[in-house]
């Protein structure tokens, strides 16, 4: 039942995905594109070189932070949009760390770096979890609200504290090169022009310790417990108070390892506005995944490819901005929303193995052929 199940998740998505991939492209015709020429321009901005697909997997890196940012809480029935101020209070403490100490050698540079700005990150998501649990406060709110004050702290002291000297950009100045990963990194070294880095397998082990986590183990059973009913929860014995508080301090250490992935793994300072909402971006990778920490993984990356492919499009189609990849993505999450909610694939449904047999078929016949 439970592997029948997960086929009818997959299936969903998979429709979902195929149908809003098409309704999207459909939307270019009526724009007066080609759409078949708005796909390979996004499938060659995406694939076309190493330099290409590893700035894919590099805005995949932060997409899965900010995506596990976003599954955690709502494992506790908490939906955090907090991730974008909480990513970016741990970019600018990692920054900040390694300006105000700017000879500490590796590896102790990054690595008090990357603490440092988890637990400022952790901290962000902290309080509203602690007003949630304590005071009631709608964490939707509260985070919001500290998005705006994070965005508010980190102008501050880019034009102050920690201002550049060198540059007239609003960003700090750089950090030590002790805290550098990129030059003593092998896997920078598979796209040596790209910023992709070794935070990539940091956000792939995060995923599947997290999955671990939350199936593996009691602590994540008694988590989903307090997603699922709190009162039962509390009446079974486990501290729901506490684990909402926890699922949010966790996701703000998540979102603050975005800052490993654009700080130390590449830009080597903060810079206002490094972040494409990546943290909003975090909750459609992560209802796309259903809140799977091995989902997220995939979801993120189809998501990094779009976000890539679609920089191509300002300068090869004639109507068609950059901007189109938050439509695609869009219509894609509404897609395979709406796929979710039909009947016709639940299991429960008397059609669902008629049409499972038919197109279990159709791909037998199909392979036979090829």
């Amino acid at each position: 039942m439970k592997n029948s199940s997960a086929w009818c998740s997959i299936l969903k998505s998979f429709f979902g995905f195929v149908v809003g991939l098409s309704l999207a492209l459909t939307l270019t015709a009526l724009a007066g594109e080609n759409p078949l020429h708005v796909l390979v321009v996004l499938m060659r901005s995406s694939f076309g070189s190493s330099y290409d697909f590893g700035l894919v997997l590099f805005y995949t890196t932060s997409l899965v932070f900010t995506g596990l940012a976003v599954c955690l809480p709502f494992q506790a029935g908490l939906f955090n949009i907090g991730a974008e101020g909480q990513l970016t209070m741990g970019a600018l403490t990692m920054a900040a760390v390694g300006i105000l100490w700017p000879a500490l050698a590796f590896p102790w540079a990054p690595l008090l770096a990357v603490l440092a700005g988890v637990f400022v990150a952790g901290l962000w998501g902290f309080i509203p979890g602690w007003l949630r649990a304590s005071r009631g406060s709608h964490e939707v709110i509260v985070t919001m609200m500290f998005n705006f004050i994070a965005a508010g702290a980190s102008s501050y002291f880019i034009v102050g504290a920690l201002k550049s000297t060198d540059s007239q950009n609003p960003e700090t100045a750089s950090i030590g090169a002790g805290y550098l990963l990129k030059n003593i990194d092998p896997i920078h070294g598979l796209s040596p022009d790209s910023p992709f880095n070794s935070a990539f397998l940091i956000a792939i082990l995060m995923s599947f310790i997290t999955w671990l986590l939350l199936n593996k183990t009691v602590w994540g059973y008694e988590l989903k417990a307090v997603g699922l009913s709190p009162e039962a929860a509390s009446t079974a014995g486990i501290n729901a108070k506490k684990y909402r508080i926890l699922s949010m301090i966790l996701a703000g250490g998540f979102a603050g390892l975005v800052g490993l992935n654009e700080i130390l793994g590449s830009a080597g300072k903060f810079r206002l506005g490094f972040s494409p909402d990546y943290g909003f971006m975090g909750i459609a990778v992560a209802l796309l995944a259903r809140n799977n920490p091995l989902g997220i993984i995939f979801s993120a990356f189809l998501f990094g490819a779009l976000q890539k492919g679609a920089t191509d499009l300002d300068l090869e189609t004639a109507t068609i901005t950059r901007d189109f990849a938050k439509i695609l993505q869009a219509i894609i999450i509404l897609s395979v929303a709406g796929f979710y909610a039909a009947k016709f694939l639940d299991s429960s449904s008397e059609n669902s193995s008629v049409l499972k047999v038919s197109i279990l078929t159709r791909i037998k016949k199909w392979l036979k052929k090829a």
